[in-house]
């Protein structure tokens, strides 16, 4: 019989695969919380997310490692709550997004829908950036 946190770990899973985005909240200069739905994939032992070099969340994620990520959850906000809390860093050994398959099965279409090839979307969002989790709560 799984415990409260097992099952808790079961839904994030299942959402991790499930889901087309995730929001990712990260703290601006003021340490105003500053959420956004980002596209992601679970590569290894964390989320992997890819940025334009010049948006704000690059600069956030520099001067504050500490991020939260979560879900949609359902119309009510009763059912599919999970959060992530964990800390953000830029990855510079990451391969660029269109050499991450698993990135490029999940978003070829989207990829496809703004007008990009993969590369070019790969040399547009270079930035990769990392988040690996330390906690996780949500019912």
């Amino acid at each position: 019989m799984m415990n409260n946190k097992s099952k808790l770990e079961a839904k994030a899973r299942r959402l991790i695969k499930r889901e087309y985005v995730i929001w990712l909240t990260t703290c601006g200069p003021d340490l105003t919380p500053q959420p956004r739905p980002v596209w992601f994939v679970w590569n290894r032992d964390s989320f992997l997310i890819f940025s334009q070099p010049d948006a704000h969340k690059v600069t956030h994620v520099k001067r504050h490692a500490a991020v939260a990520l979560h879900f949609n959850t359902d119309s009510t906000g009763d059912k599919d709550v999970i959060v992530y809390t964990g800390k953000a860093w830029i990855d510079s050994q990451s391969p660029p997004a269109h050499k991450v398959p698993a990135y490029l099965r999940k978003y070829r279409s989207g990829i496809k829908d703004l007008g990009m090839t993969p590369e070019k979307f790969a040399a547009e969002y270079s930035v990769a950036i990392r988040i690996r989790p330390e906690s996780l709560r949500g019912w």
